[in-house]
């Protein structure tokens, strides 16, 4: 009996062993990649005892894309000088021939990428192994639009702990998550009262619309930022041309609309995307721009 209690404790070591070893250098494909700024360097070599943020973006997308970085660049925000000191953010090329390091290089300024966040890319082999290890990979699929899916990899190389979550999420919730789960749970911090909560606001649809799918890239009185602000834009626009421009930018685009290819020309790194949205949406989110009004500031 003993000796089997021994054999038995003996073999579950060796699983849970083998489950955390996955995850650290014998997991990770040490592929070499390419900054933005044309540095060379090689994946594990960024990870090594770090918490990171990785997700698969590229530059050309006309759906996800902008608005997942966009997310990313809010948590930057969120997260202050922690950035670059103990919490890093990778962004990877999952178009690696037109993605060159000048491209990437200009992206990434376009989204104000601080210390501690790195644009990638490198050979589309590496690439492809290095997203189907991390677990971000998506097979072409004609039927979701150009097949990426926007999910962001949230770890820490030295803890062993990850999580997949999606890269569109409240940015409050993914800086939360890299500050304080993923890197180790740190000592619990002293409750406070229901009573003290204040009373949730009425929910309002073009309100929700506006803060999870516009305002990552556009300011509503405080000044443009990836995008113009919109205070004021239903006085300036039609509200018809609104919906058509929100429904499918890259159609009005190819048309030749002279809007939306003025926008095109002065947005040059990051154009409007296709956020897929209803045509309720499309109607509650102009009723909300509408509704707020306002001056677009410079």
């Amino acid at each position: 009996m003993t000796r089997l209690l021994v054999a038995v404790c003996t073999v579950m070591a060796a699983v849970a062993a083998s489950a955390q070893s996955r995850w650290h250098e014998q997991y990770f494909p040490n592929v070499a990649l390419t900054t933005q700024n044309g540095d060379r360097v090689h994946f594990y070599d960024l990870i090594k005892g770090r918490t990171v943020a990785i997700e698969l973006i590229y530059t050309n997308c006309q759906f996800a894309c902008p608005l997942e970085t966009a997310r990313l660049a809010q948590v930057q925000k969120l997260l202050g000088n922690r950035m670059g000191k103990d919490i890093f953010f990778y962004s990877i090329s999952i178009d690696p021939v037109r993605d060159t390091p000048a491209v990437m290089k200009a992206f990434a300024e376009k989204f104000q990428a601080g210390p501690g966040w790195t644009f990638l890319t490198g050979e589309p082999e590496d690439i492809e192994l290095l997203s189907r290890k991390l677990g971000l990979y998506s097979p072409p699929n004609p039927a979701n639009q150009d097949g990426h899916t926007p999910a962001v990899l949230l770890g820490n190389e030295a803890t062993g702990q990850w999580m997949r979550g999606a890269a569109l999420d409240n940015p409050q919730m993914t800086a939360t998550m890299l500050a304080q789960w993923v890197s180790g749970y740190g000592a619990a911090s002293s409750t406070r009262s229901y009573a003290d909560a204040k009373p949730l606001p009425t929910f309002d649809e073009g309100r929700y619309v506006f803060s999870s799918k516009c305002a990552a890239c556009h300011g509503l009185g405080g000044g443009a930022k990836i995008g113009p602000d919109l205070a004021g834009i239903t006085r300036g626009r039609d509200r018809a041309w609104l919906a058509r421009y929100i429904a499918a930018p890259e159609k009005l685009r190819q048309e030749g609309d002279p809007t939306a290819t003025a926008l095109a020309a002065r947005y040059t790194q990051v154009r409007m995307p296709d956020l897929q949205l209803s045509d309720r949406q499309i109607r509650d989110v102009i009723e909300y721009l509408a509704a707020v009004g306002g001056s677009a500031q410079k």
